[in-house]
């Protein structure tokens, strides 16, 4: 069973900038006594730094959920509060980040979520004043964070304060190891637990993994990850052209996604061989069924250590990989030398350490395809596969290396577009509640996240609707719903699930339970949306030829 990570949610983490451009700096003439009083019933003994424009006072009034020049209190004032102090705002907006209200007098954004303070900005000459070099070295940052769109290119520092406050520096991105600019506005905001500060569009949007058109960020891909607010986004080979590419690529989603307070899962399938997805310049590894007639687990391992540097090298974070299925059926048309063979003891041996190699170099592991791929003689990217097995049976072949995978600590599992019919005669694996709740999750006490195989492959698209096969998947207990192709199909299986919450057809707690889920892996492996270098691969090409030398 794998332990749950509370992870901590950093409510409106939009760097976004809604600032009115201010025609003036008379705000340093202004005092703190002349402000309207907006401190909350039963706060107002509660201490007042007084104003100042150091470094020191600044953090300290953070500390308190308060910025220069008002007595909002983040976190606890009210939406009435405010108005009542300082009357109708000159602006409201209503963002991708949650409700803004602009009060150009005051030089200040109040961010609003459930009619309480959220967040609030500013770009008061107290704060434009520092620049970039001096902010780092008065202290070093929790977070180094980045967004772009056409109107900004901004880098973001983040401190981690006492009770939950989050204070944010956001400057225009340092053009060159010798530009330091100046801060262009800050933000303080209030963490909180869990899901409990997520829309709902934000909880389906975690669950779902996107594939995306193209080579380089596009429209459509800015309105899946900001719109839709997608857990991730998996490439293929048509997405990737070279390394320099594949970085920018990368990098450039990463800054879409900097206003989401969870991080993007970045996924491709490297298995080494055949299914590789790195572009020239990168050795791909040998075959996993070469590995299997070599059987050397400490190879196995060093081949996911291997598998784990060229993906971070990128700024992937997720492989889907290694494969679990026994392949025992020759006339297999989709598995073959994927497998590391034929005993489910090599399979299981091998396959752990491979997944434990990818692991222990901080990128997540994906064991597939459960509950097993390998006796099919049909591909499910065709059609829809059968394995007329019982549930005994299927424990003593292909269940033995995903049990035995679950016990060692595995973090996701792909499920199978695979029909079982002794298990369930009416849906695929992907979609079936006696497979993935009960296998899965409390046969095999599995409580890691599940994702599909791409829902997009013939074996679900020509028996069902897509939508409607992600609705399902949720019913039976998945968590992750992949969408690898047309990503127009995002959309509609966002907007379908959001109608099965909404007319009750999927209860919000059913939803809660997959996000929790996928947040805590996010916050397992510390995944961030910082930038990737461009990267050198002579090192990792010389240990993928080490490899070679000692396969078969």
């Amino acid at each position: 069973m794998i332990k749950r990570i509370t992870v901590i949610v950093i409510i409106a983490l939009g760097t976004a900038f809604f600032f009115i451009h201010f025609s003036g700096d008379d705000t340093n003439d202004k005092k703190a006594d002349h402000q309207p009083k907006i401190t909350p019933p039963g706060n107002e003994n509660k201490e007042v730094p007084e104003l100042g424009t150091s470094l020191d006072n600044i953090f300290e009034w953070a500390e308190q959920g308060k910025i220069l020049d008002s007595n909002i209190i983040v976190g606890e004032t009210t939406a009435d509060d405010v108005q009542e102090a300082w009357g109708e705002p000159g602006e409201i907006a209503d963002t991708d980040v949650g409700l803004f209200l602009n009060y150009p007098s005051h030089d200040i954004d109040v961010g609003i979520t459930d009619d309480m303070v959220s967040d609030v900005r500013s770009a008061q000459k107290t704060y434009t004043s520092f620049d970039l070099d001096t902010i780092r070295s008065y202290e070093k940052p929790d977070d180094t964070r980045y967004y772009q769109d056409e109107d900004h290119h901004q880098i973001i520092l983040v401190y981690d304060l006492s009770d939950d406050y989050v204070l944010k520096w956001i400057l225009p991105e340092p053009a060159d190891n010798s530009d330091n600019p100046e801060v262009d506005h800050i933000s303080l905001s209030k963490k909180m637990s869990g899901v409990d500060g997520m829309s709902l569009d934000e909880k389906i949007g975690q669950m779902i993994f996107s594939g995306v058109d193209g080579t380089e960020m596009t429209d459509e891909t800015k309105s899946i990850i900001k719109k839709y607010h997608v857990g991730g986004i998996i490439l293929f080979a048509n997405n990737i052209v070279s390394k320099t590419q594949t970085v920018d690529f990368l990098n450039d989603m990463k800054a879409v996604n900097a206003d989401n307070p969870y991080p993007l899962l970045l996924g491709v399938d490297e298995e080494g061989s055949n299914v590789t997805r790195m572009p020239d310049g990168v050795k791909s590894l040998p075959t996993s069924g070469s590995l299997g007639k070599l059987n050397d687990p400490d190879v196995s391992f060093h081949v996911g250590t291997i598998l784990a540097e060229q993906l971070q090298a990128f700024g992937f974070n997720l492989d889907f990989a290694p494969v679990l299925d026994v392949n025992s059926n020759p006339n297999n048309p989709v598995i073959g030398d994927r497998s590391f063979g034929d005993n489910p003891d090599i399979v299981t041996k091998l396959g752990i350490q491979t997944m434990k190699g990818i692991q222990d170099k901080g990128i997540i592991s994906v064991i597939k395809h459960f509950p097993g791929h390998g006796d099919t003689d049909k591909d499910s990217h065709l059609e829809l596969p059968k394995v007329d097995k019982s549930y005994e049976e299927l424990s003593q072949l292909e269940l033995v290396p995903f049990q035995k995978a679950i016990s060692e600590n595995a973090d996701v599992s792909m499920i199978a577009h695979i029909l079982l019919p002794q298990i369930d005669a009416n849906y695929p694996a992907s979609m079936s509640k006696e497979v993935i709740t009960g296998i899965l999750r409390e046969d095999y006490d599995f409580d890691g996240v599940v994702i599909t195989d791409d829902l997009t492959m013939d074996a679900i698209t020509d028996h069902y609707s897509v939508a409607n096969a992600a609705v399902q998947t949720v019913k039976a207990g998945g968590d992750i719903l992949l969408v690898a192709h047309d990503p127009d199909l995002t959309a509609t299986v966002f907007d379908k699930l959001k109608a099965a919450v909404e007319n009750g057809e999927i209860s919000e707690d059913r939803i809660d339970e997959s996000v929790e889920r996928i947040t805590d892996l996010k916050a397992k492996y510390q995944l961030s949306d910082e930038k990737t270098p461009v990267p050198e691969f002579q090192s990792i090409n010389e240990k993928v030829e080490a490899i070679w030398q000692k396969v078969p």
